[in-house]
């Protein structure tokens, strides 16, 4: 579980900001949870205000924690994206630092890079509230916890590049006590836009009704798009059907090979909806681009709550309607949807998951992140817990208004030049 985030000279990052997950509300907490961090985190703000660079940051700290020892050539440095719009930020250092809560363990584990090497490495835990050094690493030297055996880390240290994080090659090396926030990153840390993600078929009734997993049926139901059934079923092809589906994309060579033990069996998957004499079975290409997006995202929401973990996911909204993305939402803020806590941090434009939705708020006062940049480009994050807000109070009506910030300036003056443009060409007409 995620608790903390924190980073500084990434992007449009330049001064530290910090992601912080903590329930600040104890009366906003879901029913009958004692979850250590909020199940959900939404970031808002104008566009290019920085927060796919915040997501990006998070990213960039996973990709470094798994795969820093096969991208970093020897003395290659490190690949780094720093504040452009201060030329003293390339000289100084980018850093990285999550707090993690794993196991039932706070875990702190940070570090620091310029564009040459690792500066700074730190893992700690907090075994019973007090604090455990597993490890520091400063200007290249690796100084052990009180637990760790000091032959086997310098073994692992003897290994390192400069430019290669000790984390990684310490847990790749089976130190048992870096584990688990190495696992973190590699399992439970997961971003809507990489890795391989289960497809819709997992989550449907197959050709004999039995379900997958579960859940997705349930969500399709729910989001009023007249569909009542899904599922999967073999579908069998001769070479006419084969030749009427594929046309001339399907050469006579590919043809034969795929008729060359008879019928052709291929999985279909279909979509069932609800018609005056009954449910019509549909092809997914059939189907609008609205539910096509949603079924390739539901399935990854269904299982980071089968799993567990954190879901990060840059413009929720793309391609969904609003009451759509606040159910999956809401998916996550109900213990009984969301048994082990998984948490879901997101991005979006639409100020309407800031309001209410059936008497509700879509999003806790702790749950709601805006940033914004200052005069000199620099993205700033913050919460509206900091406006103190009260129980009830219209946060889409405040946001939209200006009230918080995190809203874009729209200058006016192309709208009138286009107008004045406009009416002296009229005039020059009319001379003429």
């Amino acid at each position: 579980m995620l608790l903390n985030f924190r980073v500084s000279n990434h992007r449009s990052i330049r001064e530290e900001q910090e992601l912080q997950l903590h329930p600040a509300y104890d009366a906003d907490r879901p029913p009958g949870t004692d979850w250590a961090a909020v199940p959900v985190a939404g970031l808002f703000g104008a566009n290019a205000a920085g927060k796919s660079n915040l997501i990006g940051a998070l990213e960039y700290m996973a990709q470094m924690v798994l795969n820093s020892h096969r991208d970093a050539e020897p003395g290659g440095g490190v690949n780094r994206q720093v504040f452009r719009l201060d030329p003293a930020a390339a000289e100084e250092p980018s850093w990285y630092v999550v707090d993690l809560l794993v196991g039932g363990v706070r875990h702190t584990y940070g570090f620091s890079v310029d564009n040459r090497c690792v500066l700074d490495e730190w893992l700690y835990s907090y075994p019973h509230g007090k604090k455990r050094k597993i490890f520091e690493r400063t200007d290249g030297e690796v100084s052990a916890g009180d637990s760790q055996a000091g032959r086997e880390l310098a073994l692992v240290e003897n290994i390192t590049e400069p430019n290669v994080l000790f984390l990684t090659m310490a847990a790749r090396s089976k130190q048992e006590d870096f584990r688990p926030v190495y696992d973190w990153f590699a399992s439970e840390l997961r971003f809507s836009g990489s890795g391989s993600w289960p497809s819709a078929k997992s989550f449907m009734p197959d050709a004999r009704g039995a379900m997958g997993s579960s859940g997705l049926l349930e969500l399709l139901r729910s989001a009023d798009l007249g569909i009542e059934d899904c599922g999967t079923e073999v579908q069998v092809m001769d070479e006419e059907t084969l030749r009427r589906r594929f046309g001339k994309r399907l050469a006579s060579r590919d043809l034969a090979k795929l008729l060359e033990n008879g019928p052709h069996e291929s999985p279909r998957t279909w979509i069932g909806h609800r018609g005056r004499t009954g449910v019509v079975r549909m092809d997914l290409h059939e189907e609008s681009a609205g539910t096509r997006a949603l079924l390739a995202q539901a399935p990854r929401f269904l299982s980071v709550l089968e799993r567990g973990g954190t879901f990060v996911v840059d413009e929720i909204d793309s391609s969904l309607h609003p009451l759509l993305t606040t159910r999956l939402i809401r998916l996550f803020q109900d213990p009984t949807t969301n048994p082990l806590g998984a948490q879901l941090v997101f991005t979006s434009h639409d100020a309407s998951l800031l309001g209410r939705v059936d008497g509700e708020d879509v999003l806790k006062r702790d749950q709601v992140w805006f940033v914004e940049k200052d005069e000199y480009g620099e993205t700033r994050l913050f919460a509206l817990s900091e406006f103190k807000p009260r129980v009830g109070e219209n946060h889409e009506r405040r946001y939209l208004g200006g009230s918080y910030g995190g809203v874009p300036f729209i200058d006016d003056g192309f709208a009138r030049a286009l107008a004045t443009r406009k009416e002296q060409e009229e005039r020059s007409g009319a001379a003429s």
